[in-house]
């Protein structure tokens, strides 16, 4: 930057010049707009981003990064969903953003894990399966399960356990793709996935 202040100074390059080498940045969503957005998302997700049951995601305090990203995948059928790509198709880029905004503001309701599944659940979650090549999920989405905007990794703090053993199942299987997912779950037995989303569900 003081190299660039410097050309700038001696007239060696114009500012007209160097604004056209500075990426544009992508428009913020509008968190009010996303709220007037989210009525149609309520039947499923809630109207807070609460879903009622483990069927359809929580998707309250998820980063907005993450939101907008599975948007537009829905919409470009990299994810495979019918029921999302009715809702994405139609929803412009700003939208998305919108929405992605609202529930990132929305407080996620606290679930419980099982607790004759906590023991495994934990060991999982924090250390992985050595012996099975399975990583820690704590790795890339933190000790208290909060992700990582900047990856676009999710934050799984109490997510219903149902709809995180689904994830788990479709990734082991290959139906849903992710090539860091794919490799952790391929190994993992009903029963790890079982205990670790369990284990999720009371993180928080």
């Amino acid at each position: 930057m003081k190299q660039v202040l410097t050309l700038l100074a001696a007239g060696l390059v114009s500012i007209t010049a160097f604004a056209a080498e500075v990426p544009e940045l992508p428009a913020a969503g509008d968190a009010e707009a996303g709220k007037a957005l989210s009525a149609t998302c309520a039947g499923c997700h809630g109207a807070d981003g609460n879903s009622p049951t483990g069927a359809w995601p929580k998707l309250a305090g998820q980063h907005a990064s993450y939101t907008e990203a599975q948007l537009k995948a829905f919409k470009s059928q990299e994810r495979n969903n019918a029921l999302m790509y009715g809702f994405a198709a139609a929803l412009s880029e700003q939208q998305m953003r919108d929405l992605a905004a609202y529930f990132e503001t929305q407080a996620i309701a606290p679930g419980a894990a099982d607790p004759a599944l906590v023991e495994a659940g934990e060991a999982i979650y924090k250390y992985g399966l050595a012996d099975r090549g399975v990583a820690a999920c704590a790795a890339c989405h933190g000790p208290e399960g909060k992700g990582v905007a900047s990856a676009a990794f999710p934050s799984l703090a109490g997510q219903w356990a149902e709809y995180t053993e689904i994830q788990l199942q479709t990734y082991r299987d290959g139906s849903r793709v992710h090539p860091m997912m794919n490799g952790v779950a391929l190994n993992m037995r009903d029963q790890d996935i079982k205990a670790v989303a369990s284990y999720i569900q009371g993180l928080r």
